[in-house]
């Protein structure tokens, strides 16, 4: 088994969040983790993004090299493109449709989605307003992840444990929220895999 993941956004949007509960998925599976992280210039706006090489074998790097990555999971629609010359040819795109404007001259969203439908293997979403609709639009990056789950290589369950660990500190209600959130993206993915 070897994954290896790009996870793309803005500073705010919960990237690192993501990261956290695949790491704590992944380590709870047995498997060998590594990751990095480039952030922005600010903390909420800059461009974050983070590499993460999941494998049951031990794994040498923490950056993944050109045209190999399994899966993006991207935050943002824009980001997501930035990423693409990363993606192998039989690789996933898990997107958001929501831009995040950002920068002056954000190119329109027409011309991004063009972009984005080309590709043999994609779901694009509204993360914000599933969210919204599971109780909180807080966890928009949750149900990101969920959509992200099928092409991660590890079960929805230990997904499922890893927000209650990493979250599990914040109540029951936050735990349960984002479980919500969780399953919500991961019942779009079930219907819109290409």
């Amino acid at each position: 088994m070897k994954t290896d993941i790009i996870l793309s956004g803005v500073g705010g949007q919960g990237i690192l969040s993501i990261a956290a509960v695949i790491g704590e998925a992944a380590l709870k599976e047995g498997l060998y983790m590594k990751q990095s992280e480039v952030h922005g210039m600010s903390q909420r706006g800059g461009d974050v993004q983070s590499n993460l090489r999941l494998s049951d074998r031990p794994v040498a790097s923490d950056l993944i090299p050109l045209g190999q990555a399994d899966l993006i999971i991207s935050l943002e629609p824009m980001e997501s493109l930035r990423y693409l010359p990363c993606l192998r040819k039989d690789g996933w795109l898990v997107t958001n449709t929501r831009p995040f404007v950002n920068i002056p001259h954000y190119p329109a969203m027409e011309r991004i989605l063009e972009a984005l439908v080309r590709l043999p293997n994609r779901v694009l979403l509204d993360v914000e307003t599933l969210a919204k609709e599971t109780g909180s639009q807080r966890t928009a990056n949750i149900v990101m992840l969920g959509a992200s789950t099928p092409f991660i290589g590890i079960a929805y369950e230990k997904i499922a444990e890893g927000i209650r660990s990493i979250f599990g500190r914040k109540g029951e209600e936050t735990v349960a929220l984002n479980l919500k959130a969780l399953k919500a993206g991961y019942e779009v993915a079930q219907t819109r895999q290409s």
